[in-house]
């Protein structure tokens, strides 16, 4: 059942009051809510046969669910949808979690890919989740390039953006290479790769030499076509996924059930390209955007909520995106406004 327009309208102020408390009481214990419960968190102001009956009531809207014998229920995803986008009352972040986040992800002397890990795994901590960013994309104009001798056989290669991203690949050489072909090879992309985005970088010097207009001797041609190779699958043009604290989706599992759930959803997690595919999606929207359950074909098996937020540059260009990952029963009022801030903050460090 999808999550009709109006629906809310559809309930009075007591089913309304019922269904808060039975979703904030499923969001604490991760247990299914019985009657009793709910009595006691309204302080006996209604009795358990008529909370019983309300709570029918909510299951036939498709709102609640039973999932064993007893009589507690649970929230459905199309319920958890009605609460978050009409009941969630969402304020600002904590003070206590507004200085974890700002003291964990402070960028004193620390790389961009190290500012976004450290990003990551602090909101992995503070959530229980899975922390998850996707960084910045490489279609930025480039600054520079150079190939740095490692060893007989080695060197690095290394690629700077104009945004500071910085990557680096070991790749293998002739063993006879001498260092003025690196020099060499460092001077002929720097010429022509200076200001363009990688991609059209690679497609120019590609044509050129393809068409011999290239004054390269043998090594230096095959030290420029081992960049070439090298960069063909560097971070591409929809960035690249860091996740971290998968471990801590297994911190309450109580049930196989659940087990099952959360291996599902690491086998999500490792399938990259689609995950990177969602959130380079997410950064073409505004704001917090809430994934529940089934409402992502990636999550239709895995029972899991994703709250994720682009973060922008200094000129309020989308670059990438960061949130957490886990059960459909998290926090959402705590941890959306805390996506929010870090994705802020994040998009102020590094812009």
């Amino acid at each position: 059942m999808d999550l009709r327009p109006g629906m809310i309208g559809e309930l009075n102020q007591r089913s309304r009051d019922i269904f808060r408390h039975i979703v904030e009481a499923y969001v604490e214990t991760g247990e299914p809510v019985g009657s009793r419960t709910i009595s006691r968190r309204l302080g006996l102001q209604l009795s358990p046969a008529t909370i019983r009956n309300v709570m029918a009531d909510l299951e036939d809207l498709g709102l609640l669910a039973a999932p064993h014998t007893s009589a507690g229920r649970v929230p459905t995803e199309v319920g958890l949808r009605l609460f978050v986008n009409a009941m969630l009352e969402i304020g600002d972040i904590s003070e206590e979690d507004r200085g974890n986040i700002e003291a964990q992800c402070a960028a004193r002397g620390k790389s961009l890919p190290e500012v976004l890990e450290e990003a990551t795994t602090m909101l992995s901590g503070l959530s229980a989740c899975a922390g998850l960013v996707l960084a910045p994309k490489t279609n930025r104009p480039l600054r520079h390039v150079e190939f740095v001798s490692l060893a007989p056989g080695r060197a690095l290669v290394v690629l700077v953006t104009e945004n500071g991203l910085v990557e680096n690949r070991v790749v293998e050489i002739p063993v006879d290479l001498p260092v003025s072909a690196l020099t060499m090879a460092s001077n002929f992309l720097n010429a022509r790769m200076i200001g363009r985005t990688l991609e059209e970088a690679r497609a120019a010097i590609q044509k050129e030499i393809e068409e011999n207009r290239a004054q390269l001797d043998d090594l230096t041609r095959k030290v420029v076509e081992t960049g070439l190779a090298t960069w063909a699958d560097v971070r591409g043009s929809q960035g690249y996924l860091i996740v971290r604290g998968q471990a801590r989706l297994l911190e309450d599992v109580t049930a196989l059930s659940d087990l099952e759930r959360i291996r599902t959803l690491f086998e999500v997690l490792e399938t990259r390209e689609a995950m990177v595919r969602l959130l380079d999606a997410t950064g073409r929207a505004e704001g917090v955007q809430i994934y529940i359950g089934a409402e992502n074909e990636l999550f239709s098996h895995a029972g899991c909520s994703m709250i994720v937020s682009p973060y922008t540059n200094t000129r309020e260009q989308v670059i990438g995106a960061i949130g957490v990952i886990g059960p459909t029963r998290i926090n959402y009022a705590r941890i959306i406004p805390m996506v929010d801030y870090t994705a802020k903050l994040v998009g102020r460090l590094i812009g």
